[in-house]
């Protein structure tokens, strides 16, 4: 078989295409023929050695899958041959087949296209498990989205929505801004790019404040990190809740005096680890995230496709923050 691996420390140009002997199913594992494999920002960092999981090389990047079950192995009782899945793995996705625990592994309906399967696990799975399980977001709250444009930050904006939230996207550009709208926020707001000196914090800050309104927001959910993060605190409403979700402008060193004054909570959302720890209750995500898009309140936006030949110029798209959905 075909994948794409890193065998180096580096950027998307150090992958290679390689010929791989086919995996085989083990004691409860699914082989599975890959239809597609979604490009997530853990697939820049991991590469990079930045992720929280540093798998030995070589490995092929890849997060999440959707396919065909070719095979079962002994001990399978969820799945046989010719199921269709989508499926969580880390790592690994980037190849034309892949041996997986059951466990990670979810039956899709027949009209799921595969495309949509492989954009669906860990952009909701992260963004559910935040604002419903760590954020606690409730109807008629106000939520503010930073990074509204991208995987995981398009998918809050429709879970907000699908919620009952006041839903407010900021994102850097108006196209982005848009995107958002399109799928279900209440309104938005263009953030200029960092860094930032003590007075374009300041700005910044307002810029969110007027964006939320007098009362600011219940729950921010930061997939930007940053210089961005104390402004967004800044514009806290009480008892808000601001969910850590991961830092592509860097880590935030945030003034914990806000925190008082605000009376607000700053929550961490580790989604892989969190799944590790709590099987049942990632199940019980997915039973709802499944009903939510066969209700037709949440839908991936898949912007951009790539054969796996160029798996390198996706990863590289996905990093020039140029890309949506």
């Amino acid at each position: 078989m075909k994948a794409v691996l890193s065998t180096a420390v580096g950027g998307p140009e150090t992958l290679e295409l390689s010929e791989l002997p086919d995996p085989v199913a083990g004691p409860g594992q699914v082989l599975i023929d890959v239809k597609a494999c979604g490009v997530n920002y853990p697939d820049v960092l991991i590469i990079e050695d930045k992720y929280q999981f540093k798998p030995t090389r070589p490995f092929a990047p890849g997060g999440e899958v959707s396919g065909l079950i070719a095979a079962v192995g002994e001990g399978v009782t969820k799945f046989k041959v010719g199921d269709r899945v989508l499926a969580s793995t880390g790592w690994g996705g980037m190849a034309e087949k892949l041996a997986l625990e059951e466990g990670r592994c979810t039956k899709i309906p027949d009209n799921m296209p595969f495309d949509e399967a492989a954009a669906f696990i860990l952009t909701y799975g992260t963004s559910y498990y935040a604002l419903k399980d760590r954020g606690s977001l409730k109807a008629g709250e106000t939520l503010l989205v930073l990074g509204a444009a991208g995987g995981v930050g398009l998918a809050a904006v429709e879970l907000g929505k699908a919620a009952g939230a006041r839903v407010i996207a900021a994102a850097s550009s108006q196209e982005k801004v848009d995107l958002a709208i399109a799928h279900g926020a209440d309104s938005g707001v263009v953030y200029p790019r960092g860094p930032f000196d003590k007075d374009g914090q300041k700005a910044l800050a307002n810029l969110i404040k007027e964006a939320c309104g007098p009362n600011g927001w219940d729950v921010a959910y930061d997939a930007v990190g940053g210089d961005y993060s104390e402004a967004t605190i800044r514009a806290a409403g009480w008892n808000g809740r601001f969910l850590v979700i991961g830092f592509p402008s860097g880590i935030a060193k945030v003034p914990l005096n806000l925190t008082l004054l605000k009376s607000c909570d700053i929550v961490g959302v580790f989604w892989g680890a969190a799944v590790a720890r709590d099987p049942a209750g990632h199940a019980q995500n997915v039973r709802e995230l499944m009903a939510l898009y066969a209700e037709g309140k949440i839908k991936p936006h898949v912007s951009e496709r790539f054969p796996l030949e160029r798996a390198g110029e996706a990863i590289a798209h996905l990093a020039s923050r140029k890309a949506m959905g």
